[in-house]
């Protein structure tokens, strides 16, 4: 019986170490998004992090006949990131990011963890310069 209770004792052990991995530090998925940079903040009682939202262009509609825009929500775990996008609000970015499993309160408020800036502009309109009323 006592075999029985170390076995059953060490695979519980394995078992919830490979699901606190799974959950929390196996990266789900990888891209990039863009849009425009709508506020980005250091935050927290406790744990102080770096949040910001994307507004993207489009709707989405989680019920019928219902319209929101189109956000995106991330995390900031790298100071030199962080201070990129302190820089760039209300500008047009593009971010690339890590989506997690689970969030931890040291790494964020998110699932999404943006961990490089692509690309920064003024504006994400196409130029139109060729247009007669933009001259």
């Amino acid at each position: 019986m006592k075999k029985f209770g170390w076995i059953v004792g060490i695979f519980l052990i394995v078992f919830l170490s490979v699901f606190m991995w799974w959950k929390y530090f196996f990266v789900f998925g990888e891209g990039v998004k863009a849009g425009s940079l709508n506020y980005f903040v250091k935050k927290g009682v406790v744990f102080k992090t770096y949040e910001g939202r994307v507004v993207q262009e489009g709707f989405q509609s989680p019920t019928a006949g219902a319209l929101q825009s189109n956000e995106f929500r991330f995390s900031v775990i790298d100071e030199e990131v962080a201070l990129q996008l302190e820089r760039s609000s209300g500008k047009f970015v593009e971010l690339r990011y890590k989506e997690y499993n689970g969030m931890l309160p040291w790494r964020g408020a998110s699932n999404f963890i943006v961990t490089e800036v692509l690309d920064v502009k003024e504006s994400g309109k196409a130029s139109t310069s060729g247009v007669p009323f933009d001259q």
